[in-house]
């Protein structure tokens, strides 16, 4: 079966987007060239149909900018200033940005109380729905600058790669597209070895494949290196939905891949019978 064909069928698609796609290297501001390719992309996909929902980083990096700090501080009430700010910047542009293309978009800000509490998670499920059945686009963040959770659970999150598999299993999405700085999953670290071969599809993420994940990111404005990404694709496929995860360099790549163009590590849903999503989030955070 040619998996790539199914992805131009796909109704229901949560895209994320790390915080080093969407800032410049050197400054750490934001790249308003490529966040205007993003939402050009995102528009479209609902032009088609499709449903769309965005993970998308960037609300400490985007402060930490605003606020003129030299880098990331590591100090946590530091960081929560620079998510506050942040987040309330990156998400006008968002919406100036989504009106040119008369389109809306509403933020959701999650913490983990958001899915461990039964409540909470079925009041996200509802908001979700509501706002997709009203043509909205939900662009998603963790709370950073409440959250509580935040030391242990950034670093489990990783950059919102597993948030972002929650989601897609929470509303039931057939595909999750992970953008960062990577082109897919590889052997090895292809930084540090030039024998690591790509990974061009995953039937089944057995343990051979998990311990490929390390625990590192190029990047230094965020946090999720290859181990997250695989714990994101061990939700997302058992919730039964594709994932793919590929280079955000260029924001191009979304309409390649749901035209099912061979771009990225494609990781090929196979739903659970008994797939619950609190288990999981118990297990692997």
């Amino acid at each position: 079966m040619n998996y790539r064909e199914r992805l131009k069928d796909k109704k229901r698609i949560v895209i994320k987007i790390g915080s080093s796609s969407l800032t410049h290297s050197q400054t750490g501001r934001i790249n308003l060239r490529k966040l205007e390719v993003l939402v050009r992309e995102i528009c479209d996909l609902q032009n088609q149909g499709k449903d769309v929902v965005l993970v998308s980083s960037g609300a400490i990096a985007v402060g930490v900018a605003a606020l003129g700090l030299e880098k990331k501080p590591s100090e946590l009430k530091k960081k929560q200033a620079c998510a506050a700010v942040g987040q309330a910047r990156l998400m006008m542009i968002y919406q100036q940005l989504f009106s040119e293309y008369n389109h809306m978009a509403a933020q959701i800000l999650m913490t983990k109380n958001t899915m461990v509490n039964n409540a909470n998670r079925k009041n996200a499920e509802n908001t979700f729905e509501e706002l997709l059945g009203l043509n909205v686009i939900p662009i998603v963040n963790e709370n950073d600058s409440i959250s509580t959770y935040e030391s242990q659970f950034m670093e489990k999150f990783g950059d919102n790669d597993t948030l972002s598999a929650v989601v897609a299993a929470l509303i039931q999405a057939d595909l999750l597209i992970l953008l960062s700085d990577i082109d897919g999953l590889f052997t090895d670290d292809p930084n540090t070895n030039p024998e690591a071969h790509f990974i061009d599809v995953v039937e089944n993420l057995d343990e051979n494949l998990l311990n490929m994940g390390k625990s590192s990111t190029g990047s230094k404005v965020g946090t999720g290196g290859m181990a997250t990404k695989l714990t994101a694709a061990r939700i997302a496929t058992a919730a039964g939905a594709d994932m793919v995860i590929a280079n955000g360099k260029d924001f191009h790549i979304i309409h390649k891949i749901s035209e099912g163009r061979n771009y990225g590590t494609l990781f090929v849903g196979q739903k659970k019978e008994e797939f619950y999503l609190l288990d999981y989030i118990e297990k692997l955070l």
